[in-house]
């Protein structure tokens, strides 16, 4: 009876650390902390970061420096954007989702445009208003 007890509690351990472990992630993916609505966003690349788990960009706008995340690095490579598709103090406008807390300058791209070229991270999600 002893075995049994001591293989519950050790299912029970590693269950919940599995599901506490779990929350972070969840939490930041998916869409529930953006406005449904997308709008644009014009600025000025201060920084790229192509690290998982999403890419993203720091963007200087006339209201302040927003954080711009791009798709899951297969999303964004699949888009055409690379670490070498822009450079820092280049101009873009970013099509997307920003934060439903305006205190946060947080944005989730659909689309990025730089010079000209579109990268559609989630062309599915694109609507134009």
């Amino acid at each position: 009876m002893r075995l049994v007890n001591r293989r519950r509690v050790v299912q029970f351990v590693v269950g919940g650390t599995a599901a506490g472990l779990s929350l972070p992630a969840s939490a930041h993916h998916g869409w529930g902390w953006a406005e449904d609505q997308q709008s644009e966003l014009k600025g000025t690349i201060h920084s790229i970061s192509m690290a998982p788990p999403h890419p993203s960009l720091q963007v200087a706008a006339t209201d302040g420096q927003w954080l711009i995340d791009l798709g899951n690095p297969n999303q964004t490579e699949r888009s055409g954007f690379t670490g070498t598709s822009a450079k820092v103090g280049d101009a873009i406008v970013v099509l997307g989702n920003k934060h439903k807390d305006k205190t946060k300058k947080h944005m989730k791209a659909v689309r990025i445009t730089i010079a000209g070229k579109n990268y559609d991270m989630y062309p599915e999600r694109i609507r134009m208003n």
